[in-house]
């Protein structure tokens, strides 16, 4: 059986949080060096690293079957590759931006010069909007076009704003896009069932993970005349593991709770009188 094709990016703000999670899901990711390709044979991956922007282009073309890449990317590549699983980070918003007092909403951009590194998305969505104007295609730092006049406003992803503040502009509008570090998939994969079930292993594995950083696991333990109160404030996802004390009258509850509620779910199990209340972190689990 061929190993299912993965493209990771070789560099940027996407490249150490996908190598991470990937490990997270048990993938041996491990670059020694600058290795273009790295092997993994206990789950029969081969991983190609490979510029950011490429890879939508790589994986729409068939040449490889899976890859990270953004979601501005994706839709700026204008190929056949679809997302299958958003992966909560890299997250980040595309707006238009110009200089204060200059261009205020989108409607002012009918005729205008708009530089940006993403021709493709911009001009889809100015179609989508009836806007008229001239593209400038640059090729990075689109920041600068306003201020030396090759452009009226720029289009590009905002993460902080502090780079936009720097060159003296401002964003205007709704964004353009939400996006964030997607994983998409090629056409090609549905046609080699030996690729479609590794993928599947793969999709599984990496909810795993998001799910487990979603997560933590709190343990207490609880009288059982306040065990009924307690599992309303932590129903778990199928409901609580309970399991009875040594100590008569008590129970040892065991649930799942979203990590960002946790401090406050502990704050509420005590006021009803549940005692050695501890949280632990999840590595990945299948929910």
């Amino acid at each position: 059986m061929a190993p299912l094709r993965f493209a990771l990016p070789n560099k940027g703000s996407l490249s150490a949080p996908a190598a991470q999670m990937l490990a997270e899901a048990g993938y041996r990711v491990h670059r020694s060096g600058r290795e273009l390709i790295v092997a993994d044979p206990a789950n029969d991956v081969q991983f190609f690293f490979l510029r950011p922007r490429d890879i939508a282009v790589y994986v729409g073309e068939g040449s490889l079957d899976v890859g990270i890449t953004g979601r501005d990317l994706l839709l700026d590549s204008s190929v056949s590759a679809k997302e299958i699983l958003p992966l909560g980070f890299g997250k980040a918003s595309f707006y238009f931006a110009s200089k204060p007092g200059g261009i205020s909403d989108q409607a002012g951009l009918e005729g205008k010069r708009i530089a940006t590194s993403y021709p493709n998305l911009v001009e889809e969505y100015l179609s989508e909007q009836g806007i008229k104007a001239k593209l400038v295609r640059l090729d990075g730092a689109v920041e600068t076009a306003v201020e030396l006049g090759v452009a009226d406003a720029i289009a590009d992803v905002v993460e902080t704003g502090v780079t936009l503040k720097t060159s003296g502009l401002e964003t205007f509008g709704k964004p353009i896009l939400k996006s964030e570090a997607v994983l998409i998939q090629g056409d090609t994969v549905a046609e080699m069932p030996e690729a479609v079930h590794s993928v599947e292993i793969l999709h599984r594995r990496l909810q795993g993970v998001l799910i487990a950083r979603r997560y933590v696991i709190l343990d207490f333990d609880c009288p059982v005349s306040a065990q009924e109160e307690a599992f309303k404030l932590v129903p778990g996802i199928e409901s609580p593991t309970v399991s009875p004390l040594a100590r008569e009258g008590w129970v040892a509850v065991r649930s799942l709770v979203p990590r960002d509620d946790a401090p406050f779910i502990m704050d509420q199990l005590w006021q009803v009188g549940a005692r050695a209340i501890l949280v632990s972190s999840l590595d990945t689990c299948r929910i």
